[in-house]
Parts: structure tokens; C-alpha cells; sequence
């Protein structure tokens, strides 16, 4: 059977189910190109979408921009579920460009899923350097898988590097900065979405992604050595 002819955008569909039978759907169309966002020309900018409220710790952002790119394509999902909290129970049914995924979850999981993929297609320069990732995006990943992800990514990323001739960080170094700078966007976002939201689901869920960015930089220093094992054909001595 032939492949699908390649389309020029990417498509991510999320139901959330919950038990009082509510169903939602979010579709996220990624341009198959660039991996940016595809979003309408009149998303809703509410006051919290400012760029300088709340602002990011560090933000690169300057007094030209108007309103936190990020923000902006999070609102309508954040305004979905401001009136929910963290745990409730919901299914949440992701399908991708190549397989279903499906989980009974919180709601805060479901929502942390969703917005990870928002966060790094939205042109933030922080969130940027993890756009890579959702390519092969992966909801409800653990931190172990989040780590070998984001490392795999990163180490191919200085491969193609080496191959334009440019230095290559084996050592992980930039990783670990690029990490540091996500932490201060999570931490920004969880403010503004907890001045946006009645409810806990829609800031927890940013936390969620913010305590993974958080252990990233301590995992590359130690998970790593754990997955020894995993490759000892790699690196047992001949």
C-alpha cells in the first residue's frame, strides 16, 4: 500500500471525555515545513495575553511586541478551562499523524500534553530551541522518556551542526542553559495563567511542564549514566 502524499501541514487532534459524558476537541495544525503553529487571524487577546503582563524573567521579547505570542495561542484552550480543576478525571484521546494515543488521566495531565506542543510552535525564541521535539511528539511522556527525547534531539541537532562544518557541544552544555531559560517561560506562563483561570487545571498543567524542565539539567548529569545498560553494545570495550 503507498504512503500518504506528504501534506503541508501536521495535525494533532485532543479529546478530553469526561464522565458526565462533556467531550472536547482541540485541533493543532502545525505547518509541516516549519513546525510553526497555524493559527486564525482573530484569536481572542485578552488583557493577560500582554507581553509585559506577567512577563517571562529574561524574556527576549522587546517593547515592540504587543502580546506574549505563547499567551495569545494558549487563550482559547486557558479560557476552555478556567473554570476546572487539576483533578478531574477525564480520557483524553490523542491522534497523530501516524498512531491514536489514549489515556485516563487528570485533567492537568491531559492539558499539560496539549500545551507543551502550543508552547514550542508559538515563536516564542526560548521555547523555539524544543521545537524539534514535537515532530515526533509524545503526550503523556515520563521524565525519562522527556530526557532521552530532548538529549536525542539535542545530539542531533550538533550532528548536523559538525556537518556544516561548525563546533559541535558533545557535552551537553548548551542543553543544559537552554533548559534553564524554559524554566523562567513556565514559570512566566503558570502567573499569567493563574491570573487568567478561576480553577487550578490550566496553571498546574504549565507546572507540570515546568517541573520536567526544572529536572532536565539535573537528569542529563545523572539519569543518563542510569541508561548505561541500555546500550552496553554500544559501549562495552572490545
Amino acid at each position: 500500500m503507498p504512503d500518504r502524499k506528504p501534506s503541508d501541514t501536521i495535525r494533532f487532534l485532543y479529546t478530553f471525555k469526561f464522565p458526565d459524558g462533556m467531550v472536547k476537541q482541540f485541533e493543532v495544525l502545525l505547518n509541516a515545513s516549519t513546525l510553526e503553529l497555524v493559527t486564525k487571524k482573530d484569536l481572542p487577546k485578552p488583557s493577560w495575553t500582554k507581553l509585559k503582563y506577567q512577563q517571562c524573567e529574561q524574556c527576549p521579547l522587546g517593547d515592540e511586541v504587543e502580546y506574549c505570542p505563547v499567551a495569545v495561542n494558549l487563550a482559547t484552550l486557558v479560557e476552555t478551562f478556567k473554570d476546572s480543576q487539576s483533578y478531574e478525571n477525564t480520557g483524553v484521546q490523542v491522534q497523530t499523524p501516524e498512531r491514536t494515543y489514549e489515556k485516563q488521566t487528570t485533567l492537568q495531565k491531559g492539558l499539560s500534553s496539549i500545551i507543551g506542543i502550543y508552547m514550542v510552535t508559538s515563536n516564542c525564541p526560548v521555547m523555539d530551541k524544543l521545537r524539534p521535539m514535537v515532530k515526533f511528539h509524545l503526550p503523556f511522556g515520563s521524565l525519562e522518556e522527556t530526557v532521552y527525547r530532548a538529549v536525542s534531539m539535542y545530539l542531533t541537532a550538533q550532528y548536523l551542526l559538525m556537518r556544516k562544518g561548525k563546533t559541535p557541544d558533545w557535552d551537553l552544555k548548551k542543553l543544559t542553559d537552554i533548559y534553564k531559560m524554559v524554566g523562567h517561560v513556565n514559570r512566566g506562563i503558570a502567573k499569567r495563567l493563574s491570573s487568567a483561570s478561576e480553577e487550578d487545571a490550566n496553571m498546574n498543567a504549565v507546572v507540570i511542564l515546568s517541573a520536567y524542565a526544572e529536572m532536565v539539567p539535573f537528569s542529563i548529569e545523572n539519569k543518563l549514566a542510569e541508561m548505561d545498560y541500555i546500550f552496553s553494545e554500544y559501549t562495552k570495550f572490545e
